[in-house]
C-alpha cells in the first residue's frame, strides 16, 4: 500500500486520533480526536492534516513534495466542500481555509499561520453574499490575508531578510496606522469598508514595491504558498532556537493543518477566544480565559486590543470593566463550559482551548495540553490525583524538573519581565530571580549587606576568596566562566541566583562601573537578574515568591519518594548546609568536604593553623600545627554528623592542592612567618616550593596522605572521636570515610592501615565496642574504573567524582571550556556540556565498567555519585539505570533529584 500523506477530520469522523501525534503533530492529532472520538464529536470546522513525513520528505528532497500529495489534498478538499456546501475558489459560494503548523510537541508562536486563504478579487463578492452583505467584514478579512501572506509566505518563507528590522508586515501596519491617525480612529474596528478597500490596494502596491512580486490573486497559489511557508517555518530562526532550548529534535518536522475558516469578525454576534480548563498561573481548578468580540484569533494574542474575561474568575486589573462572555453570550458560554469539562475529563490533563463564535454559533478550533508554571504544575498534579482523574504514577510524571526548580527560588514577576528588554545575556548558572545594587568586590558586598542593603556582586570571575561576598549578595553576575566555574558551582550549591559568562559585560574596577549594551552603570545602581533564563535587566523589577506552595511541594515529593529506588543525598560543607538539605529530604550526605571549613564564616582561626601545617618543613612543625587544627576539624565533623543523625555522611579527606591555601595578603604572610618563628624570605621559599605546573593533577588527595600520613591520621581521628562522643550522647552517627584521587589499590591499603590503627585507639579511649562506619574511595581517575575489581577488595563503597572524571576523561579543563565548548555544542560535535549532564557514551561507559568490576569482587558494594551531575535529571536517570545506590547533589537540587529518581523508575517501566 502506498503511504497516506493526508488525514481528514470533520462531520463527526476522523482518519486519525490523539495517539498519532508523531505523524499528525499535536494539533492535527487533537483536531482528529475532538472531531471523531465517540465521546467528543465537538463542533470542529472540517479540515485535513498533511503529515510530518511530508516535512521530512520536503527537506530531504530539495524542498519538493511526494508526487501523490496534490491529489490527496484535492480529495480531502472535496470532502470539506461537500460537508460545508461551499467550494474552494468558487466566485459565487467560496470556501475559505486557514493553514497552520503543528509539531508533535507544542511550539507556541514559533511557526507560521495564514488565515483567510482562498479570498481573492473573484471570491470577494461571493463572501459578501454569504455574510448577508457584510462587505466591511470581507475587506477586513482580505486585508488580514494580505498582511499575513506577504509576511509569512512572500518574505519569511522566501528567506528575505528585511532591512533595519522593517519587515513587510511592519510597513503595512504603518500604512494602516496612518489612516487611523488621519481619521482619528482609536481601534482597527473603526475602519470603514471604504478605508479597508483603499488599504488593500495600498498594501498590494507596497508589496510589489518592497518584495518585487505581486500578491497572488489565485486560490490554489495561496493554498500551496501557505503550505510551503509552514514547512519552511520549521527551520526558521525562532523555531530552531526554541527547539534547542526545549530539546526538540530537528528531524521531527511539522505537520500542516488546513481547516475551514470560521469567522469571529462578522459583527457583534461573533467573537474569538483562548481558554484554559484550569488557571495556568496558579493551578486553581477554575475555568480561565479571554475573548474578543468581532475579532480573529490573532487579535487575542497580538495584544492590539484588550481581551475581555470569559467569566468573573478571569477578571484582572486590565479587563475588570469589560463584559464577560458569560454575561454577553450566556448560552454560548454554557456550551463552551460543558465542552471544556468534557475535554479535561477525556484528556485527563489541563487543556488550552481556542474557540471562535460565528453568528452565535460556537466552533472549537484547537485543544492541547496547556503550558503551566512550576507552582501550577505541582498543584494540578496533586489536585488531579485527589480528584481521581489521574493515578500516582501520572501525577509524578506531570511535573518537570525545571518546573519544580521554580518553586525553590523567588522569581521575577512575569508581567514585569515581559515589559522589559534584557540589558545583557549570559549562562543561567543559578535559578530564580534577584534584584539588588551593583557592587564590584566581595568586601563591599559584605559591608553593604551589613547595612541591610540588597546587593548583586558583579565580577570578571570569582575565586574562593570572594566566597563571603558571594554569600552576602542576593545574586552573582560574572563576565567570564562557564556553568561549572567557581561562581556557578557555589551559587547552585546555595540555591543562589547566578549568571556567568556574560560576555557583553565590560567591568572597570578602578572607576567602579560596568558597561553593557551601550549603557554605563555605576556601583549602587540597581539591576535585576533572571538566573533561570540568563537575562540581566537594568533597574529594580518586582519579585514574587514561587514557594508559597510548600505544603503541596512536600506532599508531591513524598509521592515521588514512594516511587523512586535511588537514594538522594546532598553535598554539604557545614552543619548548616546539612540541616537545610535534611529539610529538603536528603537521605544522608554524599560529600562532606573537610577543606570548606577554611573558607567563609568562622574560618580565620582554622585557616591560619592549616596554613601553618602547609608551610611546615619538619614533622615536628607539621604535627604541632595539626594538633592545633584538630579541634576545629572535629567540631565541624561532629556538627555535621549530628545534623544528619542516623543517616550516612561521606567524609572526604583533604583533597585540594595545598598551594590554594597559601595567603597572598602581606599582613597575613607576616603573621604566619612570626608564628612559625621564621623569616619572610624563608616563608616565601617554602610557599614557592609548593608551586606546581599542573596542580589539579599534582600533590593532592591521597597523595598528601601517603607523603604526610599524619594529615590523614588527624582527619580520621577527628571523624572517629566526633562519632564516639555522639554515641556517648545517645546519637547515631554513621561516617563513611572517603579517600580521594585514588588510582591504585595500594594507595587504599596504605590509608586503611592508618584508619584501622586510629579506630582501635579511639575505641579504647572512649571505652566503646564499635563505631558504625565504612571505608571507601572516590573514583575520579579513569584508571580507577578499570582497576575497580582490585579497589573493591579494600573499598566498601565507591563514589564517582564525575566533575573530575569528565575533566580527565575528555582532557578538558573545566575552568577553560568557555572558549570552545559552546562552539562544539553549536556545531553538533557535542550534544551538550558534559560538565552539566553525564556523557553517557564515554564517561558513562567508564562508570559502568567500574560498577560491574567492583561488584564482581564485592557484591554489596555501595555506589553513588557526588559531582555536580547528581542534580541533573538526565544524569540521575543514568545512575538509576546502571544500578547505583544513590546520587548526591547540592541541598537546593535535592528535591529535583528526588523527582528525577522517581521519573527514572516510571520511564523504565514504560
Amino acid at each position: 500500500m502506498s503511504k497516506k500523506y493526508v488525514y481528514f477530520f470533520g462531520g463527526g469522523k476522523a482518519d486519525g486520533n490523539e495517539s498519532m501525534k508523531n505523524l499528525l503533530g499535536g494539533k492535527g492529532a487533537n483536531l482528529a480526536e475532538m472531531a471523531g472520538h465517540k465521546d467528543l464529536r465537538l463542533p470542529v470546522p472540517p479540515g485535513f492534516t498533511i503529515t510530518t513525513e511530508v516535512c521530512t520528505h520536503y527537506y530531504k528532497n530539495r524542498k519538493t513534495y511526494p508526487k501523490e500529495l496534490k491529489s490527496e489534498v484535492a480529495k480531502a478538499m472535496k470532502k470539506i466542500e461537500k460537508l460545508m456546501d461551499r467550494n474552494f475558489g468558487d466566485p459565487a459560494n467560496p470556501l475559505l481555509v486557514s493553514v497552520r503548523s503543528g509539531a508533535r510537541r507544542s511550539m507556541p508562536g514559533m511557526m507560521e499561520t495564514v488565515l483567510n486563504v482562498g479570498l481573492t478579487s473573484k471570491t470577494i463578492p461571493g463572501l459578501i453574499k454569504q455574510s448577508g452583505g457584510n462587505s466591511r467584514f470581507v475587506y477586513d478579512a482580505y486585508r488580514r490575508l494580505i498582511m499575513m501572506y506577504s509576511d509569512v509566505v512572500m518574505e519569511k518563507a522566501a528567506g528575505i531578510e528585511p532591512k533595519d528590522e522593517q519587515g513587510i508586515r511592519k510597513q503595512l501596519e504603518k500604512l494602516m496606522d496612518q489612516v487611523k491617525k488621519q481619521k482619528g480612529y482609536k481601534s482597527d474596528t473603526d475602519l470603514t469598508t471604504e478605508d479597508l478597500k483603499k488599504l488593500c490596494g495600498q498594501f498590494k502596491a507596497k508589496i510589489k514595491e518592497v518584495l518585487k512580486k505581486d500578491f497572488p490573486d489565485e486560490h490554489n497559489e495561496q493554498l500551496w504558498g501557505g503550505i510551503g511557508a509552514v514547512f519552511a517555518s520549521w527551520n526558521g530562526k525562532r523555531a530552531i532556537s526554541y527547539r534547542k532550548i526545549e530539546g526538540i529534535p530537528d528531524d521531527w518536522g511539522t505537520a500542516v493543518n488546513v481547516q475551514t475558516m470560521v469567522f469571529g469578525n462578522m459583527g457583534s454576534d461573533s467573537a474569538t477566544g483562548v481558554a484554559f480548563t484550569r488557571n495556568p498561573g496558579n493551578g486553581e481548578n477554575q475555568f480561565y480565559g479571554e475573548y474578543l468580540i468581532n475579532a480573529q484569533g490573532e487579535d487575542v494574542v497580538a495584544g492590539i486590543r484588550t481581551p475581555a474575561p470569559i467569566n468573573e474568575y478571569s477578571k484582572s486589573e486590565h479587563n475588570k470593566v469589560l463584559k464577560t462572555l458569560e454575561k454577553a453570550m450566556p448560552q454560548i458560554y454554557k456550551e463552551l463550559y460543558s465542552y471544556q469539562k468534557r475535554l479535561e475529563k477525556h484528556y485527563r490533563d489541563m487543556q488550552d482551548i481556542e474557540f471562535t463564535i460565528e453568528k452565535d454559533r460556537l466552533f472549537m478550533l484547537q485543544c492541547r495540553v496547556g503550558k503551566r508554571n512550576g507552582p501550577a504544575a505541582v498543584r494540578m498534579a496533586m489536585d488531579m490525583l485527589k480528584e481521581k482523574l489521574i493515578k500516582k504514577e501520572e501525577s509524578v510524571m506531570r511535573v518537570t524538573p525545571s518546573q519544580l526548580d521554580e518553586l525553590l527560588h523567588p522569581i521575577i514577576n512575569p508581567k514585569m519581565e515581559l515589559a522589559h528588554k534584557p540589558l545583557a545575556k549570559g549562562l543561567p548558572a543559578g535559578p530564580g530571580g534577584a534584584t539588588g545594587q551593583i557592587v564590584f568586590t566581595a568586601h563591599e558586598a559584605v559591608e553593604w549587606a551589613k547595612q541591610g542593603k540588597k546587593v548583586i556582586l558583579v565580577r570578571e570571575e570569582t575565586n574562593p576568596e570572594d566566597v563571603e561576598g558571594m554569600r552576602a549578595a542576593q545574586a552573582i553576575l560574572t563576565a567570564r566562566g562557564g556553568m561549572t566555574s567557581h561562581a556557578a558551582l557555589v551559587a547552585r550549591g546555595w540555591g543562589k541566583c547566578c549568571i556567568v559568562g556574560c560576555g557583553a559585560l565590560h567591568i572597570d574596577y578602578a572607576k567602579k562601573e560596568m558597561h553593557a549594551d551601550g549603557k554605563m552603570l555605576k556601583e549602587g545602581d540597581w539591576i535585576t537578574l533572571n538566573g533561570t533564563k540568563g537575562n540581566v535587566y537594568e533597574g529594580k523589577l518586582a519579585m514574587m515568591d514561587a514557594s508559597e506552595e510548600n505544603k503541596l511541594l512536600n506532599d508531591f515529593l513524598k509521592l515521588c519518594d514512594s516511587v523512586k529506588k535511588l537514594g538522594v543525598r546532598t553535598n554539604a560543607d557545614t552543619p548548616e548546609d546539612a540541616r537545610k538539605a535534611r529539610q529538603f529530604g536528603a537521605e544522608g550526605i554524599g560529600l562532606f568536604r573537610t577543606e570548606h571549613m577554611f573558607y567563609g564564616k568562622g574560618s580565620k582561626e582554622p585557616l591560619f593553623r592549616l596554613r601553618k601545617m602547609i608551610v611546615s618543613k619538619t614533622l615536628e612543625e607539621r604535627q604541632k600545627a595539626l594538633n592545633e587544627l584538630f579541634p576545629y576539624v572535629k567540631k565541624d565533623i561532629k556538627g555535621t554528623l549530628e545534623a544528619m543523625d542516623g543517616l550516612p555522611v561521606v567524609i572526604r579527606l583533604l583533597d585540594p592542592p595545598l598551594h590554594e591555601f597559601v595567603p597572598r595578603d602581606e599582613a597575613k604572610l607576616d603573621e604566619l612567618a612570626k608564628d612559625l618563628n621564621i623569616s619572610r624570605e624563608e616563608l616565601s621559599k617554602r610557599a614557592e616550593a609548593l608551586h606546581e605546573s599542573n596542580p589539579m593533577m599534582g600533590h593532592r588527595g591521597v597523595r598528601l596522605g601517603i607523603t604526610y600520613p599524619e594529615i590523614s591520621e588527624m582527619q580520621i581521628r577527628a571523624t572517629f572521636e566526633a562519632s564516639a562522643e555522639l554515641l556517648k550522647e545517645g546519637k547515631k552517627p554513621y561516617p563513611e570515610i572517603m579517600v580521594p584521587v585514588v588510582c591504585d589499590v595500594k594507595e587504599l591499603t596504605d590509608q586503611l592501615a592508618i584508619a584501622k590503627k586510629v579506630y582501635q585507639q579511639v575505641l579504647d579511649k572512649y571505652n566503646i565496642k564499635k563505631i558504625k562506619h565504612m571505608f571507601g574511595t572516590m573514583i575520579e581517575i579513569p584508571r580507577a574504573s578499570l582497576v575497580a575489581n582490585e579497589l573493591a577488595e579494600v573499598a566498601e563503597f565507591f563514589s564517582y567524582g564525575t566533575n573530575d572524571m569528565t575533566q580527565m576523561g575528555f582532557g578538558f579543563s573545566r575552568d577553560d571550556i568557555g572558549g570552545f565548548v559552546p562552539d562544539y555544542i553549536q556545531k553538533g560535535i557535542l550534544p551538550g556540556d558534559p560538565f552539566q549532564s553525564i556523557d553517557q557514551k564515554g564517561i558513562g561507559e567508564l562508570i559502568k565498567i567500574g560498577i560491574e568490576r567492583g561488584r564482581k569482587t564485592r557484591k554489596n558494594l555501595e555506589v553513588g555519585i557526588c559531582g555536580e551531575h547528581g542534580g541533573d535529571p538526565a544524569s540521575v536517570e543514568f545512575c538509576h539505570k546502571v544500578g547505583m545506590n544513590y546520587v548526591s547533589c547540592s541541598p537546593f537540587r535535592v528535591p529535583i533529584a528526588r523527582l528525577a529518581a522517581a521519573q527514572a523508575v516510571l520511564k523504565e517501566k514504560k
